[in-house]
């Protein structure tokens, strides 16, 4: 895996989990607006919004860098819209990167030893 997309992964893994506290934290306020006097939604909402933008956009770039299938790509898509779904991505995106790491380390070793 070379950098480029190593350091795409990585801005998608470090987007996913504030997004998904986002989404958490505008539902809580959503709730809160329908039953009391507070009213955090517009901010919240706002925050909300740049964290999704930006998740799609370090999504769109590491689908392209990573050349993942079709069925990958819409799974990390769709977690991006479940409310908890960026904890998945997140995690499931820190385990790709370590294996390709341990993959890269073992290419160099063989590589080394040969």
């Amino acid at each position: 895996m070379d950098i480029k997309t190593a350091s795409a992964l990585r801005r998608l893994r470090l987007v996913s989990a504030p997004e998904a506290v986002s989404f958490l934290l505008l539902l809580v306020c959503s709730v809160l607006k329908r039953t009391t006097d507070f009213n955090a939604v517009p901010a919240m909402g706002m925050i909300h919004g740049i964290l999704f933008i930006l998740y799609v956009i370090f999504w769109a770039d590491a689908w392209n860098r990573t050349k993942w299938s079709l069925k990958t790509a819409a799974l990390y898509f769709v977690l991006s819209v479940l409310p908890a779904g960026g904890f998945f991505a997140e995690r499931k995106l820190r385990r790709e990167a370590e294996d390709a790491v341990i993959a890269s380390r073992a290419r160099k070793e063989g590589t080394v030893n040969a």
